[in-house]
């Protein structure tokens, strides 16, 4: 049986400022819309993922702000660093570590997204392999 994720809840204060910046990051808008009073929903996916977030009213108890925990895995962490930078995000530089090269950054809620480049396992003869 698989098991895929499909969608993280993203909570936000304004949803329109947050669709435009995940957009202008590069993000896909799959959808927007106010299914009715006090009930909108907004899915975005990030270039190349099979799993999208979701912003919006209604859709989450999460206080704004406190999504925390995401992980994404990128090519390349310099090139992630320069687009991101090039689109006026206040992005956190590379950081160099054994298991990988990470770059983080928040959204305009203050959520925060960290972005892994592996290491090239290959190198290592104790890494996993699969």
């Amino acid at each position: 049986m698989d098991w895929k994720i499909e969608l993280v809840f993203i909570p936000v204060s304004d949803i329109d400022r947050a669709r435009d910046f995940y957009v202008n990051i590069g993000f896909v808008l799959d959808c927007d819309q106010q299914v009715e009073e006090g009930l909108r929903f907004v899915q975005l996916t990030p270039p190349g993922s099979a799993c999208s977030i979701a912003l919006g009213e209604g859709i989450t108890e999460m206080t704004p702000g406190t999504q925390n925990s995401i992980q994404v895995v990128i090519p390349n962490a310099d090139d992630a660093l320069a687009h991101l930078n090039s689109q006026g995000v206040d992005v956190h530089g590379v950081d160099e570590q054994a298991w990988g090269r990470f770059v983080r950054f928040n959204d305009p809620d203050g959520n925060t997204w960290t972005l892994q480049e592996l290491p090239d396992y290959s190198k290592d003869p104790y890494a996993p392999q699969n």
